[in-house]
């Protein structure tokens, strides 16, 4: 576990350098210690989290800009600058880009668990099955698809 220390990440700029992709999203590490996990992210038009479950995290979401349309235990809202989206653990949430534009937000989870590893290991995974596969082994649950 990263010590959480003092200081100053300069904008753009993931922790220790570090930028990952995620599913053609990108995540960068901004906080990192025992109770909290922040990382900003760019998701492109189109892309997209499928509904899951956090049942150890609280998650927050700050809209910087652009539009999230959301599935917030079973019901669609809507997300834009400058929106915060409160999911508690154990509550289904989706997150997706249909915007037809960029997305960037502010994400954070807390307390921080094992989702720093969690995105370690998938960076650059291409396959979203072996993606589900492995989020299962974090604490993270990804629902089946409807119907």
């Amino acid at each position: 576990m990263t010590v959480l220390s003092a200081g100053v990440t300069k904008a753009g700029e993931g922790l220790d350098g570090i930028t990952w992709n995620i599913l053609g999203q990108t995540y960068k590490p901004v906080a990192h210690g025992e109770s909290c996990f922040a990382f900003d992210t760019l998701f492109p038009d189109g892309t997209f989290v499928p509904p899951h479950i956090h049942a150890t995290q609280d998650e927050f979401i700050r809209v910087l800009e652009g539009r999230f349309d959301l599935v917030l235990d079973g019901q669609a809202m809507t997300a834009t600058a400058g929106d915060l989206i409160r999911m508690p653990m154990g509550i289904m949430h989706g997150i997706f880009n249909k915007s037809g534009a960029p997305v960037r937000a502010l994400f954070w989870v807390s307390p921080a668990r094992d989702l720093f590893t969690l995105f370690t290991r998938i960076h650059n995974v291409a396959d979203p099955a072996e993606v589900v596969r492995i989020a299962a082994e974090h604490e993270v649950e990804f629902l089946p698809p409807p119907g």
